[in-house]
């Protein structure tokens, strides 16, 4: 395929590719700024892509990198964007405080949501919280391995369910183990 033929084939595609940016940016301007950096990357490396392959697949694949490059960048900065006049002061980290009110709260209720576990729950994950592994948890309350992980299983959900209102900033999800 010779550079024209790629070009154009690559531009061909412009219109799914911004249906995608679409659902990914959930913005415009940010769809657009994401369909060019795709084709720009795309363009830039021609010699990568395997005449005969999914172009369209090969795009979307460029696209979905370059948009979570671009999240986790985001993430890494905190910096958080507000298009009012003061956006200076929503990323100055001077400007902020922390009493640490919030934080003695969510302890106070983790410690409360442990508690409230049956015994049978707890004493089995507080072993694997502390660092013990599954079969010295076995070895020591004398039951068989598989139950270990199951009552360690079960208090994590349990948890989680507890705690569900702290799930955005804990990072919780029905996936992820405390």
């Amino acid at each position: 395929m010779t550079q024209i033929e790629f070009n154009h084939a690559v531009q061909s595609q412009y219109k799914p590719l911004r249906g995608y940016a679409m659902k990914l940016a959930q913005d415009v301007e940010n769809a657009n700024d994401l369909v060019q950096e795709t084709m720009l990357k795309a363009f830039k490396n021609k010699d990568k892509f395997t005449e005969g392959t999914n172009l369209k697949g090969w795009l979307y694949t460029i696209m979905k990198n370059i948009f979570i490059n671009q999240y986790r960048r985001m993430v890494n900065s905190n910096i958080f964007t507000d298009d009012t006049e003061n956006q200076y002061y929503i990323n100055s980290l001077s400007n902020s405080g922390n009493n640490g009110a919030e934080s003695r709260l969510a302890m106070r209720d983790i410690q409360s949501a442990i508690e409230s576990l049956n015994e049978n729950l707890k004493k089995p994950f507080m072993m694997s919280f502390e660092g013990y592994k599954y079969e010295e948890i076995a070895q020591h309350l004398s039951i068989p391995l598989g139950t270990v992980k199951i009552r360690i299983h079960n208090a994590r959900q349990k948890l989680q369910d507890s705690l569900k209102t702290y799930g955005m900033q804990l990072g919780l999800s029905k996936t992820t183990p405390i």
